[in-house]
Formats: C-alpha cells, sequence, structure tokens
C-alpha cells in the first residue's frame, strides 16, 4: 500500500500546481483588464500556462494509470496466496483421510 499511498501523494501536488496555474492565468486576466499587458501578450503567455496545464494532467492520468495497475497486482497476489492456501488445507485434509 505504501506504493499507491505515495502515487496519491503525487496526484495530490500535481492537481496543487493546476491550481497554482490556473491562478496565474486569472492574474493575467486582471493585468489585460488593468491595461498592464497588451492581448497579444495575454495570449501568448495564457498559452503556455495553458500547455503546462494540459501536460500535469497528462501526468495525473500517468500516476492514476498506474495506480490501478498497483491495485489490480495486488489483488492478483492476494488471490494466489489464497488459492495457495486452499490447497494445503485440501492436502491436509486428503492426508487426513488416508490415516
Amino acid at each position: 500500500m505504501a506504493f499507491i499511498d505515495r502515487l496519491k501523494k503525487a496526484i495530490e501536488k500535481k492537481e496543487k500546481q493546476i491550481e497554482k496555474e490556473e491562478e496565474k492565468i486569472e492574474e493575467l486576466k486582471q493585468k489585460l483588464i488593468d491595461n498592464k499587458i497588451t492581448k497579444a501578450d495575454f495570449n501568448i503567455k495564457k498559452r503556455k500556462i495553458e500547455e503546462k496545464i494540459r501536460a500535469i494532467k497528462t501526468r495525473i492520468r500517468t500516476l492514476q494509470g498506474g495506480m490501478a495497475r498497483e491495485k489490480r497486482h495486488l489483488e492478483e497476489l492476494a488471490e494466489k496466496k489464497k488459492k495457495k492456501k486452499e490447497e494445503k488445507e485440501k492436502k491436509k485434509q486428503k492426508k487426513k483421510k488416508k490415516e
């Protein structure tokens, strides 16, 4: 579970980064309204920030996929352990019947 927890923390970090980037866009909009920057300058900076946000969202999806894969792996291991236990019990029962 430690690996899954690390993935969850990484996803949370990325979500916070997205929030910060969205705040930057809001600040740019305010600067545009206050006539501190031009519309063209605003669009260029906004596009860069949006590209960054898309990259972060892609990373989040990758981390979520890793989390799903890890959960599936843990479930498979649990099933294998359960099967081994059942096989051992069956062998024990067979030995008792023979005796």
